[in-house]
């Protein structure tokens, strides 16, 4: 059977309050295109769907729909929490879709999702949502004990957690894993949330038995194979989440299975995703570039003056943020010993001056509202 294996879709992220819902559709829509190219069996989607637990009407108009196509043509599609979603929400949708045979996994289950493949292969999908550590070691042992010793608590819970949901795989099966959550050894994409994501959230691929034959993981946003002992795989973002990915290649996984052999895996990757790129120049130099349909971070070689930011944004409208190059950037001033007194107009182009910021307009409004406030 063949598995569709993607994660992290982050619907409703805004950079620096740009919608992304356009470029979310077109990806979704490849997504959807690639279940059909090749045939998909099932679609594994490892949680994050939403950039946030209490997504937009606009957010989930644009993930439910795109459930239901990936379901089409009888293929199972299995769904689970990341820590960007809302379990609850998830357990809302579970009745719904699950009459319309869409999977959700929102909170802990104890069995495994069972469902016989088109191709025929008895399946059994052991699905671990996100859960934090408060939910996994209780308050009353937080109260006791050190951080470490938190952190193997965590470890340990989910391995026991893993085993149980997998107790039951067998040697003519189709035997799969999914969660979403943090493995050592991981490379981190750049946008995952810092605090869901350090030691005290980490576990080990020892969790996974032999007997599967893959565990398709969500989380990380940089698509990457794990060393454990199983085919263990985070599919990556459709998109880049933020400018600390611009190097990731968004795309999903192809995953072709067999009872009693590992996965074969192969990558596929998206064109529809608008690329986020860092741009550095002069205003000539920019002005010089072909950023085509790109989401921009520039970085201006320029004396920092009124009105910069909008001249930049101006030659290259897809910026999404501005920032001096630090050769320009302004330092701070230092007051000098035995420095004599200076009318405040002057004062004020001292200190322009001497942090780089010194510009004729700034100083010339400066001079109009002292005379106005002081009656000059």
């Amino acid at each position: 059977m063949k598995i569709l294996h993607t994660a992290d879709w982050h619907v409703g992220k805004v950079l620096k309050g740009r919608s992304r819902a356009d470029e979310h559709r077109a990806v979704l829509r490849e997504l959807v295109g690639a279940a059909r190219e090749h045939d998909v069996d099932a679609v594994i989607v490892a949680g994050d769907l939403f950039d946030t637990s209490a997504p937009t009407p606009e957010a989930q108009s644009l993930v439910l729909p795109a459930l239901m196509a990936l379901h089409e043509d009888g293929r199972d599609v299995v769904v689970l929490a990341g820590n960007h979603d809302n379990p609850q929400l998830f357990e809302v949708y579970r009745p719904l879709l699950g009459a319309l045979g869409v999977h959700v996994v929102g909170s802990f289950r104890r069995t495994p999702v069972e469902f016989t493949a088109r191709t025929g292969e008895p399946v059994r999908l052991a699905v671990l949502p996100f859960l934090s550590h408060r939910y996994v070691v209780r308050a009353a042992e937080v109260l006791s004990g050190t951080a470490i010793e938190h952190n193997r608590d965590y470890a340990a819970r989910i391995g026991e957690l893993v085993g149980a949901l997998t107790a039951g795989f067998a040697g003519d099966t189709v035997n799969l894993v999914t969660t979403h959550g943090t493995l050592p050894g991981g490379r981190f994409g750049g946008g995952e949330r810092e605090a869901q994501s350090v030691f005290s959230y980490y576990f080990e691929p020892t969790v996974f038995p032999s007997t599967t034959q893959y565990a398709a993981l969500g989380h990380l946003h940089r698509r990457q194979q794990i060393p454990g002992p199983c085919p263990i795989w985070y599919s990556g973002s459709p998109i880049a989440v933020d400018f600390g990915e611009e190097g990731n290649l968004p795309g999903a996984l192809l995953v072709d299975v067999q009872p009693g052999r590992p996965a074969v895996v192969s990558e596929l990757l998206f064109e529809q995703a608008r690329r986020l790129r860092t741009v550095k120049g002069s205003l000539a130099e920019l002005e010089a570039l072909d950023t085509g349909d790109d989401w921009l971070r520039v970085v201006v070689a320029e004396q920092p003056r009124v009105g910069l930011a909008d001249q930049v944004r101006e030659l290259l409208p897809n910026t999404i943020d501005v920032v001096l190059d630090e050769r320009f950037r302004p330092v701070r001033a230092v007051r000098q010993a035995g420095a004599t007194a200076k009318p405040p107009g002057e004062l004020f182009r001292d200190y322009l001056t001497a942090t780089k910021r010194y510009d004729e307009q700034v100083a010339t409004l400066f001079d109009r509202l002292h005379d106005e406030v002081t009656g000059a």
